[in-house]
């Protein structure tokens, strides 16, 4: 799979706020920023954005979806802009919800400008670096899979596997491999023996009669 990084993501919603269309960045944000899937993008609501959380009922559950401060005011702000009063924050020009088609085909038309793969984009892929960010924080797997709106914690751990090169980048961070130091002669008079130092291991080269 390819997973979407933080820099990637931030390219996209500069790509949408270049393209003018600050319903698309607002939308990656909200996604990136709860959570939550595509098709719960509806519940976000005006309702929703003045009280900070989102009841969200799909799939015979429910949970809140909290957006944080700086979200909700952008919300807030955008709702005013498009003199948007009640019902559902996104939609399209028919005054329906946005759908998950729609919301695909808007991303996949700031992969050019964004500089990023394409096979990267699409909403999913907000979704699952959200997960990565918030556990990689957190290291909380249960409270992640509470908030993902997941029955079980096998299923929230599909989300956080690192690729490869995050894998080998932390890996390198360990610093556990030792620095191969010169050959250097220890002399230990005190004792009557000479020593060397080879590689990793230290062996006796001569040793004098007392």
């Amino acid at each position: 799979m390819y997973l979407l990084t933080k820099a990637e993501y931030e390219r996209l919603c500069r790509a949408a706020q270049q393209k003018r269309n600050e319903r698309l960045n607002l939308i990656l944000q909200t996604i990136c920023g709860t959570g939550i899937r595509v098709s719960e993008l509806p519940f976000i609501t005006t309702e929703a954005v003045k009280n900070g959380e989102a009841v969200v009922s799909l799939k015979g559950k429910t949970r809140t979806v909290f957006l944080v401060k700086t979200l909700q005011k952008k919300l807030l702000r955008y709702l005013a802009e498009q003199k948007i009063q009640s019902g559902a924050v996104f939609v399209a020009r028919t005054g329906k919800p946005m759908s998950r088609t729609n919301v695909w085909r808007e991303m996949k038309g700031l992969c050019k400008e964004a500089g990023v793969n394409p096979l990267k984009v699409f909403p999913h892929n907000l979704r699952h670096l959200f997960a990565r960010v918030f556990y990689g924080i957190e290291k909380d797997i249960a409270k992640l899979a509470d908030i993902l709106g997941h029955s079980s914690i096998n299923t929230t751990r599909i989300y956080i596997i690192s690729t490869g090169t995050e894998h080998r980048q932390r890996m390198e961070r360990m610093r556990l491999i030792l620095f191969q130091k010169p050959s250097v002669p220890l002399f230990a008079p005190l004792c009557g023996s000479i020593w060397t130092l080879n590689s990793s291991k230290i062996e006796k080269a001569a040793a004098l009669e007392i």
